[in-house]
């Protein structure tokens, strides 16, 4: 039986995750369960056999900002998810733009689209709404970092670089209302909220290979944006914690919004904020 090329040619099929860890796990798999050939990365050699039991081929991936260490096959996939955020640590937060580089030059030649996972951080707290177009102008070091390491997957992919900027992450294991439990004098309690659930972070990434709107940047985040002080005192309540007490007030906040993910991914949103 003859193949259709054009379908063959454009289908996405293998997926490679740098960074199997709160998210990138969860992405994988539902990948697995829609029956992708899904690659997954850990630094770690005892993780190799987590993500080998969930059906992930496991793969020891080693970066410093002078060199990838991995097996190449890694990384000759359809697309390339890069989903490892800056550390906190001062030294390797400052390192983080580098060590993105050293993972695109490798991924270059090999991987047919990349998908960086980015942060909303890019934005500065300018009171007012901001969206793909508006400018980035991080307040914050790992908003910079972040920022850094788009800059240099644009200069290095110019026709095709596909970023996925997510708001603040909650889920499985990431319960909000233990943020702030129990706290007092909590400020800008009127500030609205930028967050995004796991399933609907998964969900966009999932959609986007669907779509296989690639070349563009999406903001990720929920179009809920209750007042801070609202959102965690229903989550610490709802958890049966102690709900914290804050300063009813609205002091350097935004709130984010997107263009590309209505108009290029048509996602509906499943989780509520």
């Amino acid at each position: 039986m003859i193949q259709d090329n054009t379908t063959y040619k454009n289908s996405i099929k293998t997926i490679s995750i740098l960074g199997c860890g709160w998210f990138g796990l969860a992405l994988a798999k539902k990948l697995i369960a829609l029956n992708y050939t899904v690659k997954g990365s850990t630094t770690s050699e005892e993780k190799l056999a987590i993500l080998h039991a969930e059906k992930i081929q496991p793969f020891l991936v080693n970066f410093t900002i002078e060199s990838v260490v991995a097996d190449p096959a890694f990384f000759e996939v359809d697309a390339l998810f890069i989903c490892i955020p800056p550390k906190r640590n001062s030294v390797e937060l400052q390192d983080y733009p580098q060590k993105i580089n050293s993972i695109l030059e490798t991924a270059k030649d090999r991987s047919k689209h990349v998908v960086l996972i980015s942060s909303t951080s890019v934005y500065a707290d300018e009171n007012k709404t901001v969206n793909e177009t508006s400018e980035t102008n991080p307040d914050t070091d790992s908003g910079r970092v972040v920022l850094a390491a788009e800059i240099l997957f644009k200069e290095l992919f110019p026709e095709n670089c596909t970023v996925i900027r997510f708001a603040g992450l909650i889920g499985p294991d990431r319960n909000p209302g233990r943020f702030f439990a129990g706290k007092s004098n909590v400020p800008n309690g009127l500030a609205p909220v930028n967050l995004i659930h796991q399933t609907d972070a998964v969900g966009i990434a999932v959609k986007l290979l669907e779509k296989q709107a690639f070349g563009k940047t999406y903001n990720a985040c929920s179009p809920n944006h209750p007042a801070k002080m609202d959102f965690y005192i229903n989550a610490a309540k709802a958890t049966g914690l102690a709900a914290p007490d804050f300063i009813a007030e609205k002091k350097n906040w935004k709130i984010v919004e997107s263009v590309n993910v209505p108009a290029f991914l048509d996602y509906a949103f499943e989780e509520g904020i």
